[in-house]
């Protein structure tokens, strides 16, 4: 049984354990404490919308120890923390026990824990009444013959068994209530010397993408009257070096060696050229939502994937969301939009709208990834729709998965063409399947490492 230590309006953590859920915390955060406690916290299920996956909350739901993580869904940061199930876990406030085996939560045991507080609220559907704190509530089943008799606060209502109600749900949000609450920024003790991404805008001209330009944040200064947030602005370019992208963004979460290309088949006569003993390399910013692939040759950058971490696809929890914003001209006429107007595409935006004013390649490619180890893919099948020097990878529902850009080749040889960029589709797609490929041989499940499997860990759609 967990034994954890509540803290109102921030967080529910061990007090054996050192670790914390935080409000405000990543979903991938979540998910990496979850994971190095396998064998004590079991049984995870990760409940979400395939359909609607920007409207319905990401859940990551602890049957067996009575917790709710609730996840907003566009930001992927926790906004409520529930504990719906008492009997499965131990809980304090201030180093005191209010629930445990021994200690029973009662109206007057959350009294005599936390103070005084306003009157109970009564929800006659549900037959419950609420007692409210500054971020924390609990809740109590109560018979609806009581509920004239609450004017003056729940510990005022006289029972006719002689024993009060008990605690049956508790959440800790941030504000006042606990359905307007909303995720706080990410806190600073989670930042962990990582660098984070605000806003990615898409460098473009007449001639293509050309780079990206980065709003990014981390942890400032530990100096007391400076502030502990630092923003930055940084650009990457095609035909940087891996030496420019590192000074600009420091060390990559991972560098991955690009050993082949699965999708080069699509390209004319991919049997003739000839094989490079030189790997093209990938630089993954994860908490970026970024990926930058070099030249094996020059070191320079020709390829920029940005991911979109949607649930439901196979690199879920892998990457933060890139923030991206680009605009593009426009092919076709609507009558909501003249032609001059540009199209607007961001990583909410979704694959049917934008299609009605730009004209891409009509036959996509069919990318279904699948591990090493382990060939089944439980989320089935993405398309890329080629446009101009963008790949675009589209899921089933219709969003964006990720958006591949590539840099135009410079003249080549024929015996040298794995020693560069080619510029057609299946390549650039080819890159965005490898880029994934860092992690073929992570279990599909997503929160389980394949060398632990006491953890139990599955997936609930």
């Amino acid at each position: 049984m967990l034994d954890l230590e509540v803290i109102p309006e921030r967080s529910l953590g061990s007090t054996t354990e050192n670790w914390e859920f935080i409000l405000g915390m990543h979903f991938s955060q979540a998910v990496a404490i979850i994971q190095s406690q396998v064998g004590i916290i079991k049984g995870v299920q990760v409940l979400y919308s395939d359909t609607n996956p920007l409207t319905v909350d990401i859940v990551i739901n602890l049957p067996q120890d009575g917790i709710r993580l609730i996840f907003d869904p566009v930001q992927q940061r926790l906004k409520t923390i529930e504990v719906f199930n008492m009997k499965l876990v131990k809980l304090k406030y201030c180093s005191l026990p209010f629930n445990s085996p021994e200690v029973v939560p009662s109206i007057e045991e959350i009294e005599h824990s936390f103070g005084a507080t306003h009157p109970g609220v009564y929800d006659a559907a549900k037959q419950l009444f609420a007692l409210h704190f500054r971020g924390l509530s609990f809740y109590f089943p109560v018979d609806s013959k009581l509920q004239p008799g609450y004017a003056h606060g729940l510990g005022s209502l006289h029972f006719p068994s002689g024993a009060s109600p008990v605690v049956s749900k508790m959440a800790i949000y941030s504000g006042v209530s606990v359905m307007d609450s909303r995720p706080p920024p990410l806190p600073l003790s989670c930042y962990h010397q990582q660098l984070y991404l605000e806003a990615a805008t898409v460098l473009r001209n007449a001639h293509g993408t050309q780079g990206l330009r980065l709003q990014l944040y981390t942890e400032g200064s530990l100096r007391a009257l400076e502030p502990r947030k630092q923003c930055l602005t940084r650009e990457i370019m095609f035909g940087d070096s891996c030496q420019d992208v590192a000074s600009s963004l420091g060390a990559p979460s991972r560098v991955f060696f690009k050993s082949e290309d699965k999708m080069k088949i699509h390209s004319p006569s991919a049997h003739r050229r000839v094989q490079s003993k030189r790997s093209d390399f990938f630089f993954n910013y994860f908490t970026l939502g970024i990926d930058v692939l070099f030249d094996a040759r020059t070191h320079k950058a020709k390829k920029i994937i940005l991911h979109t971490n949607y649930p439901g696809h196979y690199n879920f929890n892998m990457y933060h969301r890139c923030e991206f914003h680009m605009q593009l001209a426009a092919d076709k006429v609507t009558e909501d939009a003249p032609l001059d107007a540009p199209v607007t595409i961001t990583a909410y935006s979704k694959w049917d709208t934008i299609v009605t004013r730009l004209a891409p390649a009509e036959r996509p490619v069919v990318l279904h990834r699948a591990g090493s180890t382990n060939t089944a893919n439980v989320f089935g099948s993405t398309f890329s729709y080629g446009y101009q020097d963008i790949i675009f990878e589209v899921m089933p529902n219709n969003y964006i998965a990720s958006v591949t850009f590539y840099h135009p080749p410079a003249p080549f040889h024929a015996t040298d063409w794995n020693a560069t960029s080619s510029g057609g589709i299946s390549t650039s797609s080819g890159s965005t399947v490898s880029s994934s490929s860092s992690t073929s041989n992570r279990n599909v499940t997503l929160l389980q490492e394949a060398n632990k499997p006491s953890s139990n860990i599955r997936i609930t759609a």
